[in-house]
């Protein structure tokens, strides 16, 4: 049996077997290999969770440590996959089958690639052929297609298109994470004592603004909140700005779903240590030292960056701003501090506690801005980090309250970054927006009401917002 030091000081073993049948798990049509050992690929870091919260490890070794979490391809003596399928519920996480019975891969939920790169790793489409790098985007061949139940490939249904009752997710960068996820944070906590307001103040409606964002507003009515005027947020008014619905507040907690979901890998956070989750015959899969290496490798990578406005670019920002694009676009938010904590375990509705590492969004990775009117630093991301409905030809068929409700796009490196919207069906920018409808329907009659020499001004102006060049050439060096 292999054993190798963890980053929580524990083993990465593989759970007992019958001595006489030396083999790993393989699939659930019970091909074994037998008398063949197989080594994790995921090469161990030699610190652990515990070093990085007593600070005895630099930002630098933890980043490197993440980038090999995120790079590395997982094989099945690292947990890559689910164990036997389950027939009650054959889409769980742990218990579902794969394609064709090949024994490795699903694609149509999840189980769909090796490693993180695979899917974010485009950094510029706007040049031919496209730049490839760590944290970038995934062409279209690289959607992720979620928890559907039914493929309607013949149109039997008679609709005129393909009917498919999943979320079909085009990949977004990574790029300037730590500035959104540090916003996110603040933004909570700013609702969170909006809500302790209006708890203290019994029949009275409390607004919920944070930093020009508008989050609808709130009453404590008969011992209870009365949340029914909250809009473009949860009504647990914790801000998620990840993930295409807003699911997740911060990148730990969305790496924690896509480690299972697309390689079948379960962290030790979620399952618990030496437990055997989804039944591959693996345990501590992925550990909590390991999550929070790519957590701060996700959040330490470059931040886009715009390039100097040729005079029709400045000419298009203005005429942006004019028709009511940048209500929703806000080109910069500002933080208060410039320090990204990180908390394990995560206490969603309240980002101060568990603390046990903080990171300088100003150093040369990220590189983001100091604001020079305080202490936190300019987030130039285009967006509001907030829900909006965009209308039914962008709805989603998944089933939910929210098929239409998206949170708005970050345009900061948008001209490096086709296919646009959440599923990648807009080609160019000019689709793009003309997809828009809901919410954002009167912008777009706006540009579509534009002469053609003001509508090329926006689109140059969106040309000039540029994804990095090499976000983490540090740790390749």
């Amino acid at each position: 049996m292999k054993s190798s030091t963890t980053m929580t000081g524990g083993v990465r073993a593989l759970t007992a077997v019958p001595a006489l049948l030396i083999c790993l798990v393989l699939t659930q049509t019970a091909l074994a290999q037998r008398g063949l050992k197989h080594q994790p690929r995921l090469q161990q870091a030699d610190f652990t969770q515990e070093d990085i919260a007593r600070g005895k490890v630099s930002i630098r070794q933890i980043r490197r440590a993440g980038l090999l979490v995120f790079a590395t391809p997982f094989n099945r003596a690292d947990g890559y996959g689910d164990g036997k399928m389950d027939h009650d519920d054959p889409i769980r996480l742990g218990g579902r089958p794969t394609l064709q019975n090949n024994g490795t891969f699903l694609r149509v939920n999840g189980l769909d690639g090796q490693t993180c790169l695979e899917c974010h790793s485009i950094i510029s489409n706007a040049v031919v052929p496209a730049r490839f790098g760590i944290g970038g985007v995934g062409a279209a061949t690289s959607n992720a297609m979620f928890m559907p139940t039914r493929f309607d490939l013949l149109d039997e249904d008679q609709n005129g298109f393909a009917a498919f009752d999943g979320r079909f997710i085009n990949p977004p960068f990574l790029f300037g994470s730590g500035g959104i996820e540090l916003l996110g944070k603040e933004m909570t906590s700013d609702l969170q004592a909006l809500r302790a307001e209006a708890e203290s103040r019994p029949g009275e409606t409390v607004n919920l603004q944070t930093k020009g964002v508008n989050f609808g507003s709130i009453r404590f009515v008969n011992g209870s909140l009365d949340t029914s005027q909250v809009v473009g947020v949860d009504e647990d008014l914790v801000v998620r700005p990840f993930g295409r619905k807003g699911e997740f507040p911060t990148t730990r907690s969305f790496d924690l779903d896509a480690m299972r979901f697309h390689f079948g890998m379960e962290p030790v956070e979620v399952v618990g240590e030496d437990i055997d989750a989804d039944e591959d015959g693996i345990v501590n899969e992925i550990t909590v030292g390991e999550l929070s290496s790519l957590e701060i490798f996700n959040t330490n990578l470059d931040r886009p960056k715009q390039q100097i406005l040729s005079s029709a670019a400045v000419q298009g920002f203005t005429v942006f701003q004019e028709i009511g694009c940048a209500e929703c676009h806000i080109p910069a938010l500002l933080t208060e501090s410039k320090m990204l904590t990180y908390s394990f375990p995560e206490i969603h509705d309240d980002p101060d506690a568990n603390v046990f590492f903080s990171a300088d969004l100003t150093e040369p990775r990220p590189g983001f801005e100091a604001d020079p009117n305080g202490n936190g630093v300019i987030v130039p991301l285009f967006a509001d980090l907030k829900r909006h409905d965009m209308g039914p030809r962008l709805a989603e068929s998944f089933g939910s309250d929210l098929d239409a409700q998206f949170t708005t796009a970050r345009l900061w490196g948008v001209a490096d970054t086709a296919p646009y919207l959440h599923d990648g069906r807009a080609l160019t920018l000019m689709d793009a927006i003309m997809w828009h409808g809901g919410e954002a329907l009167a912008a777009r009659t706006a540009f579509r009401a534009l002469d053609s020499a003001d509508r090329q001004a926006v689109i140059s102006f969106l040309k000039s917002l540029r994804t990095p060049t090499d976000p983490a050439a540090d740790l390749q060096q």
